[in-house]
């Protein structure tokens, strides 16, 4: 895979927490693991077919002083017990979102580590992605003491006033980093992002990272949009810039790495705007929130045009969120959702240890995971999915959301959801129902020349609930009134649609 290479459409990304993975690896290898060492079938379970990149996340210089706040946090204590009640005291290593410094962890391996990893990644055709936090600092990162002006800038009366939203380094009051909706963040530095030297350091530690990686994933990118940073800091922050700052950094970045994927974590509906800011993927956290809902939530948000759809990366587990084997219960339902999003548009995040059915989320403070049992039979259904997927070449072709329609004396129709790909003469249709309830109900499918043939539809999994066997449906009738459909609680299918010989 050629490093100047562009992503594919619509990628598929596997996040691995590295920390956590490089110590499990230690501990069943019975040796120190680092990036440079890991062994190939370790990463044969993590670069999976149907897999484009791996995201190493948390690989940067962590804070020691961001650790020692973390250790004297009552509330964060109780949370790593939580975790993993044989909690040790090395196993809390701190905050992979504290960066000290962005040079790849000497516990990891350090860059020699990181740059042989990446080159094992790219002889089986994998990207690599990694992080970068653009709002805030650690306390000990080097522009704290020798660059004060970059941050938002406080006084003594304000240190005295506000002890939690201010901090004195280096004999200078700065604001600790924070969002507008929550209390100042005790471990980090807030960054003043209408500096204009903020900018152009910015863009020189991305094009930096960029030389080590081929994708980034911008934490909380949305805290630098214009009005939100103003309406953060108000008259700290200064007079805002003419431009914005992500199109000014990404423009400049890409000078030097024109192929350098980046994914915006986004919140607030604030998705779009970074979309046309120059963002490659923005999270859809809205799908996450629905996917726990019903269809009605999910098909309303599935309306919005095809460019805004493409730019979304869907998931239903990361390190910020609850195991989906926690949330999304029984299994029928989390197998349910795993088809809905490894098959819609957009790129696709999945997350180390989601297909064995883990149900404990560490702590991204946390160096170690707790002992669970693998969901053979989950991991199975989904590396089977994926490899699916993958062969059919779904993924790359044209989405479509179908309508469903039923009777007046039975309205279960409106937990179907249904959507369809097309690329060439290949065709797939996915159907879902997103309920605990049967449901019954016509699905319309959108192809102009259906009519003239009878049409095959194979099943792309021997999990499908039809048969494994392909069936023919007559093509006037899934034109004019739809496919019939009945589908069992949480039921779904995944077909392709092919001319009958």
């Amino acid at each position: 895979m050629s490093r100047s290479a562009p992503w594919p459409a619509q990628p598929v990304i596997h996040e691995v927490d590295t920390w956590v993975w490089l110590t499990a690896l230690a501990r069943r290898y019975q040796r120190p693991v680092t990036l440079a060492d890991v062994p190939a079938e370790a990463w044969d379970e993590v670069t999976l077919p149907g897999i484009d990149a791996i995201w190493l996340m948390g690989v940067w210089e962590r804070s020691p002083v961001g650790l020692e706040i973390a250790l004297g946090n009552d509330e964060l204590r109780a949370a790593f017990r939580a975790a993993l009640p044989d909690l040790e005291p090395g196993d809390v290593v701190g905050s992979p979102y504290c960066v000290r410094n962005y040079r790849v962890d000497a516990r990891l391996g350090g860059p020699d580590a990181l740059a042989a990893a990446r080159a094992l990644l790219a002889e089986r055709g994998i990207r690599l992605v990694l992080d970068y936090v653009p709002n805030h600092v650690a306390p000990d990162h080097p522009w704290a003491l020798r660059r004060p002006e970059l941050f938002i800038r406080g006084t003594s009366d304000d240190l005295a006033r506000s002890p939690d939203a201010f901090v004195e380094v280096g004999g200078a009051v700065l604001a600790r980093g924070r969002d507008p909706f929550f209390p100042p963040w005790p471990d980090v530095l807030q960054l003043n992002a209408f500096h204009p030297e903020v900018r152009q350091a910015t863009v020189e530690v991305l094009s930096d990272i960029g030389d080590q990686c081929d994708g980034l994933r911008c934490d909380m990118a949305m805290l630098l949009l214009t009005d939100v940073f103003a309406a953060t800091w108000a008259e700290r922050a200064g007079p805002a810039p003419a431009e914005e700052f992500w199109p000014e950094v990404l423009r400049r970045v890409r000078e030097r790495h024109p192929h350098l994927l980046f994914v915006a974590e986004a919140y607030w509906d604030r998705e779009w705007t970074l979309q046309r800011q120059g963002f490659d993927y923005c999270y859809d956290k809205r799908l996450y929130d629905r996917l726990l809902g019903d269809a009605d939530g999910v098909r309303g948000h599935l309306r919005a045009g095809s460019d805004y759809q493409r730019k979304l990366i869907r998931f239903i587990e990361n390190h910020d969120e609850p195991r989906a084997a926690s949330t999304l219960s029984p299994p029928e339902r989390l197998r349910a959702a795993t088809v809905a999003i490894a098959t819609l548009p957009g790129a696709t995040l999945w997350h180390e240890g989601q297909f064995d059915g883990r149900r404990v989320r560490v702590p991204v403070f946390l160096g170690r995971r707790p002992d669970e049992p693998s969901d053979p039979e989950l991991r199975r259904f989904a590396l089977g999915l994926l490899a699916a997927i993958g062969r059919s070449g779904l993924r790359s072709g044209e989405w479509c959301l179908s309508e469903t329609t039923g009777w007046p004396d039975n309205p279960t129709h409106r937990n179907l959801l249904a959507w369809t790909w097309e690329k060439g003469p290949e065709r797939q249709l996915v159907i879902l129902n997103l309920s605990a309830d049967p449901a019954q109900g016509r699905v319309r499918l959108p192809w102009a020349d259906l009519r003239s043939h009878r049409w095959t539809l194979t099943p792309l999994l021997d999990e499908d609930p039809y048969d494994s066997d392909p069936f023919v449906r007559d093509g006037s009738e899934m034109a004019d009134v739809g496919l019939f459909v009945d589908l069992p609680a949480w039921g779904w299918h995944l077909v392709a649609v092919e001319p009958s010989v």
